[in-house]
């Protein structure tokens, strides 16, 4: 802040350079995916502006990828956390890193659109929308789930841990996660060397059952899980209804986003299904909502 205030006069309009910064050497280095975003939010954050802006070419987060779901509409207002978990999960909208700055300064987030300029787009602060009950749909393709069950009655934590050291070892990460006393399965992305994840494989053989299930994909809803009931009353209906089968669940800890399991194939027709049910008011199989089907 000081540096800004003795640099810059109060009476113009700074443009200020994105995307670059020193790194640890001093040398001159770009910041990656999102880089732009986070050198404004960071000078915000500084300045302890009343807001931040950030103009991209759509009216701002949506309920869907518009590209598949062209009745997608802009959400208002969103929490940090929900914008979060929506880049985490596959929206291109905003890097969850590029959102740090402003949350720890408490600084709303607006998403303008540069070809539309006049649509009001979307505020990310702490509060969100509480009212709502689904705010929006995201994926993630080329997804490989993995089991792994134990071949020995371990107890919980001499299982878990000996998995979870052999991830550490070879450098593996995970996207969802849904365990039990002797099993565990677990989704990897498809930016995971296909090395690393064979001899993964080979570690965990000594002690566990090891299957592999490619071409899947992460199907999340961005939801009020306290009211998870009516959410997957309306999911589990709508897939049942349409073929389409859950192969893994979970719900984040995060509290604002439930996750499923599907073959890749599948995806498109999930998505689609589940928007018409709690965004356009056409649910072919009815919205649960407080217990009640409408």
């Amino acid at each position: 802040r000081e540096r800004f205030s003795s640099r810059i006069d109060p009476n113009v309009v700074a443009v200020v350079t994105g995307f670059i910064g020193h790194n640890t050497k001093g040398r001159i280095t770009t910041l990656g995916r999102g880089g732009s975003d986070l050198t404004a939010t960071a000078i915000g954050a500084a300045l302890k502006v009343d807001e931040v802006q950030v103009w991209k070419d759509v009216d701002g987060i949506l309920t869907a990828d518009p590209r598949l779901v062209k009745t997608a509409i802009p959400v208002s207002q969103v929490s940090y956390e929900e914008a979060s978990e929506l880049a985490y999960f596959g929206a291109q909208v905003l890097h969850p890193i590029a959102m740090q700055p402003a949350l720890k300064a408490d600084i709303p987030v607006r998403v303008k659109n540069s070809y539309n300029p006049s649509a009001p787009g979307s505020v990310i602060n702490k509060v969100g929308n509480p009212d709502r009950m689904v705010t929006a749909i995201t994926c993630k393709r080329g997804v490989t789930l993995m089991d792994i069950n134990s071949l020995q009655m371990l107890g919980a934590y001499g299982f878990l841990g000996a998995v979870f050291a052999d991830f550490e070892k070879n450098k593996v990460s995970v996207d969802v996660l849904a365990s039990s006393e002797v099993s565990v399965s677990v989704t990897l992305d498809k930016k995971q060397h296909e090395e690393d994840i064979k001899a993964l494989v080979q570690n965990l053989s000594s002690f566990a059952e090891v299957e592999l299930h490619h071409g899947r994909a992460i199907l999340t809803l961005i939801a009020d899980v306290t009211r998870s009931s009516d959410v997957l009353a309306t999911v589990f209906r709508v897939f049942s209804v349409h073929g389409i089968k859950v192969e893994m669940m979970s719900q984040g800890a995060s509290k604002v986003n439930i996750s499923f399991i599907i073959r890749e194939d599948q995806i498109d027709d999930a998505i689609l299904k589940l928007h018409s049910c709690f965004f356009e008011d056409q649910c072919d199989v009815g919205l649960v909502e407080g217990g009640q089907i409408r």
